[in-house]
């Protein structure tokens, strides 16, 4: 992954959200302004939308069941654990309500919501996307399932 360029679309794109969220909304941005060029981008948007929540809440749900496994285990109850598990509900929370909104928003509301129609371009929406993707589950754990 070029980290350079990933780390100038985060400078480009304005926001307090989390890095990942970020990328999302720039890569939303893209789709929105070129859905005009290529009417299955509306598609694209909508399943991108619908993936990230998908995985927002099985990270959530995920969070949880680890945490009663480790209390049933265990027995005792950690700090840093309990911390880290609302740390995790926190963020996913803030994702759901960010995708919420995306997905509340009018199609002819979408140029309200833009920021800057010259932040991503083309080869950047590429890097956004194969960026998110190396964040999944199956990307970080393709090695595994090659070695068996």
């Amino acid at each position: 992954m070029d980290q350079g360029s990933i780390a100038r679309i985060l400078k480009q794109v304005s926001g307090g959200e989390d890095e990942i969220q970020q990328l999302q909304k720039a890569l939303l941005d893209y789709l929105d302004e070129n859905t005009e060029t290529d009417a299955s981008l509306v598609f694209s948007r909508k399943f991108y939308v619908a993936q990230w929540f998908r995985d927002t809440t099985m990270e959530t749900e995920k969070a949880i069941k680890s945490q009663k496994d480790e209390d049933s285990s265990e027995g005792t109850h950690h700090a840093k654990d309990v911390e880290t598990t609302g740390q995790i509900m926190h963020r996913a929370e803030s994702r759901k309500k960010f995708l919420r909104s995306i997905i509340k928003t009018a199609p002819s509301q979408f140029s309200t919501l833009k920021m800057n129609s010259d932040t991503v371009d083309y080869e950047d929406a590429c890097l956004i996307v194969r960026y998110l993707a190396s964040m999944r589950p199956f990307a970080q754990s393709f090695d595994i399932y090659l070695t068996q």
